[in-house]
């Protein structure tokens, strides 16, 4: 077998670190265009004077193309900074910007529908002026914009940190159409707009996954099945990468040579329908990366030379940087062309050495996957706490269904134009999206479905050291070494395989703990809890084996594991205090386990959407208002803000529900959820509030507090729940002296962990996990 050609990559690697410094270091652009120029020109001038007198060394060529390639992308970052600075004036400013959509859009985390877009006009409302920028906007998702349209929002705008591909985000109000798609942008659109509307007239499910592995649609995919996506490693084939644009290829490339088409015939039928296909389903950077790396391949095809794919992803990823040097920042981008490359070069060793144990189609069909995982699971502990452990196996049982429901997908949106064929190509794609959204589904719920790392670079390098460590093992040695060398090679084995004892041996004894033999890691008197889920709330209450939860967290992961490990798998009682997403994010975990829902006031169709399947799992709603009471075991609890219909306080952090709990075992306990300064005063003067044991702190510890209400209820302990490092800076310093100085002892679960309190002889006990 022919070796790889790797002397490019050294190219990409530079170009990449060149892009990063200029995007991250604003104003360095021109100086390290001009760095890279000069040694550029200094070894060209080496190089003509060596080549005159001989003795060229062979990496001179590579080392002058890589200094000119840095000088290009320094130089493009240059050229594009002076009008990203000046529309990141704006920052905290209402703006009217007009815009040309350059994304399809999806459903964030607020309900807003957010897309890219280049501004053409931007200033204050009805005085916009000419300025061309990348921005993404979000807006109401009753509205919908397809690539290539221009639109006029109005909202408030919000600079990016250095690094990030948009220049200004824009949360919009109301947003108008200027002018619609137009050409093969809109008749691209009517066909997706078509295709979905025919995709949603089947059942659940798969019906709203069909559009995103066809067409990467994802409007109609709900959180639960984007969760349970991400969950088992599955994400990607909405993605529209590489691999869509692989089936594409691939399946032009059989019809044709099934037909008797030549090589070159062959190559140009599989470029128009990869044109055709990246225009349907608009150029997101991904698709972007994909197709080029798709056309490279087959120009490879065409000159006979298969071995040189890393070389052509290296020129892909060189390219693409010189276009738009902020991808360099972007994780997508990065996940992109590693997965690209660890499918280039990683997978096919990892085949070979697996054939010594299995054969060799089974040993292929799992080394794509594993090479991927492998090769991105370091990338994505940068960035995100999940690490899938079930992906392997989730991509196997989806893999024969994927191609199937792409091709036929895409098929039946071409076929829009007639109807009756539409209908039965989309049909015919339902049923391998049902089953990957059921495979999705059904392993995301397995109990090692994935792991929680804090995200950083710590964890990057954990995940990098399991990494190359597994691959090591599995990677079969070829060829003959010299004695020293191979001797080296077998210590790295071991040494490898050693590495991988430790962490599966911490991982067995981590399952046991965290299932069977969860409730025995937590002390049996405690009543209090407030599980450590990052920057959100999830607090517990127990009293005579009845359970209370108020609030759920950001994320289901992080509750599911805190309940699990305090055996908890009922809820008597849940207390959303406002529907903010690091309140109820994580409610997902407590479907259908849920007796009765205290609730604050809904705003947005998002609530009720929430409220909706509490319901349809069992749960019976109450709103919540000042004066309601009730019980939970022996302890009793009333609710103490917002006031009934009052509109002082809009739905949100301000009528955010307060509720306390005292006797039954349970410390008198005052829960204040995200209640700001003003809020609270009122609500000192309006309740009867008297002392507290423990105090649940406003708005994770923000400096938005009333030192009168923390004086005058003179806490024992007074929890901050706020995720460790975030963004907010909570809980901020003001907030932990102010409540040192009414009395209280702090308890964090940023640096502590899960906290536990409970009475015994009287006193308040504390049980931390840190």
């Amino acid at each position: 077998m022919r070796p790889r050609d790797l002397r490019l990559l050294p190219l990409a690697a530079a170009v990449w670190c060149v892009a990063l410094f200029c995007v991250f270091v604003p104003g360095s652009a021109w100086g390290s265009a001009a760095i890279c120029g000069i040694a550029a020109v200094s070894v060209l001038g080496a190089f003509w004077w060596r080549r005159r007198h001989g003795g060229l060394h062979a990496g001179a060529g590579l080392l002058m193309v890589t200094l000119a390639a840095g000088a290009a992308v320094a130089m493009s970052t240059g050229f594009a900074s002076p009008a990203r600075d000046r529309i990141a004036e704006w920052d905290g400013r209402v703006v009217e910007v007009v815009a040309a959509v350059t994304s399809s859009a999806s459903t964030g985390q607020d309900g807003r529908l957010w897309f890219e877009a280049v501004s053409i006009d931007v200033g204050p409302p009805g005085q916009a002026r000419p300025l061309a920028a990348p921005v993404r906007i979000g807006i109401d998702p009753a509205d919908g914009f397809d690539l290539g349209a221009r639109i006029r929002v109005t909202g408030e705008a919000a600079a990016t940190d250095a690094g990030e591909r948009s220049a200004l985000v824009v949360f919009g109000g109301e947003a108008e159409v200027v002018s619609p798609a137009a050409g093969v942008f809109g008749a691209a659109a009517a066909l997706r707009l078509a295709f979905v509307e025919r995709s949603l007239r089947l059942p659940d499910p798969g019906s709203g996954l069909l559009p995103g592995l066809a067409v990467g649609d994802t409007r109609a995919v709900t959180q639960e099945l984007t969760d349970d996506m991400r969950t088992s490693g599955l994400s990607h084939l909405t993605a529209v990468s590489g691999a869509n644009c692989a089936i594409v290829v691939g399946a032009v490339f059989w019809l044709t040579a099934l037909c008797g088409g030549g090589r070159m015939l062959r190559v140009v039928l599989a470029a128009m329908a990869l044109a055709g296909f990246v225009v349907l389903v608009t150029p997101e950077p991904s698709v972007i990366r994909a197709s080029v790396m798709a056309g490279v391949a087959m120009l490879t095809v065409l000159l006979g030379r298969p071995t040189a794919g890393a070389g052509m992803l290296a020129l892909c990823v060189v390219g693409i940087l010189l276009a738009d040097p902020w991808l360099a920042a972007t994780p997508g981008f990065a996940l992109s062309v590693v997965a690209s490359g660890a499918l280039i070069l990683l997978a096919p060793p990892l085949s070979r050495g697996m054939t010594r144990w299995m054969p060799a189609p089974v040993a292929l069909a799992i080394a794509v996957p594993l090479a991927a995982q492998l090769a991105c699971g370091p990338i994505i502990a940068l960035f995100a706490e999940q690490q899938s452990l079930i992906g392997i196996a989730a991509n196997l049982l989806a893999a024969p269904a994927a191609p199937v429901a792409t091709v036929m997908g895409l098929l039946a949106c071409l076929a829009a134009p007639i109807p009756p064929l539409a209908d039965l190509l989309t049909a015919s794609a339902w049923l391998p999206a049902a089953w990957i959204a059921t495979t999705a589904t059904t392993t995301a719920q397995l109990p090692v479905a994935q792991i929680l790392l804090p995200a950083g670079l710590a964890s990057a390098l954990l995940v990098l050291v399991v990494s190359a460590s597994l691959a090591a093992v599995l990677i079969a040695r070829r060829g003959a070494f010299r004695p020293r060398i191979a001797r080296a090679i077998a210590l790295a084995r071991q040494g490898a395989a050693g590495v991988l004892i430790v962490v599966l041996s911490l991982a067995g004894a981590h399952l046991v703990l965290s299932g069977p033999l969860a409730s025995s890691t937590a002390p049996d008197g405690w009543s209090i809890a407030a599980c450590d889920v990052g920057q959100g709330d999830a607090l517990l209450v127990r009293s005579a084996g009845q359970v209370a939860l108020i609030d759920t967290g950001p994320e289901p992961g992080p509750l599911a594991e805190c309940l699990a490990s305090l055996g908890i798998q009922h809820v008597d009682l849940l207390v959303l205090s406002h529907f903010d997403l690091d309140h109820v994010g994580g409610t997902a975990a407590v479907f259908g386990k849920v007796d009765a829902v205290l609730h604050g006031p809904t705003a947005e169709p998002a609530d009720e959407r929430l409220l909706d399947d509490l319901v349809a799992g069992g749960a019976r709603l109450t709103p919540a208002s000042a004066g309601l009471r009730g019980r939970l075991g022996s302890a009793a609890w009333r609710v103490l803000w917002p006031i009934r219909d009052s509109a002082a306080f809009p739905p949100g952090n301000d009528a955010s529900v307060v509720v306390d709990f005292d006797g039954g075992g349970v410390p008198r306990s005052l829960f204040l959820g995200d209640l700001a300064a003003e809020p609270q005063r009122m609500l000192l003067r309006t309740v009867r509030l008297g002392t507290y044991a423990v105090v649940k702190v406003a708005h994770h510890g923000s400096a938005d507090q009333d030192p009168g209400l923390y004086e005058a209820v003179r806490a024992t302990a007074a929890i901050f729940s706020a995720g460790a490092e975030n963004d907010y800076g909570h809980p901020r310093d003001a907030a932990l002296d102010m409540l040192t100085a009414a009395g209280a002892h702090n308890l964090r679960t940023d640096t502590q962990g899960r906290i536990l309190l409970g009475i015994r002889d009287e006193e308040l006990q504390v049980w931390t996990e840190r």
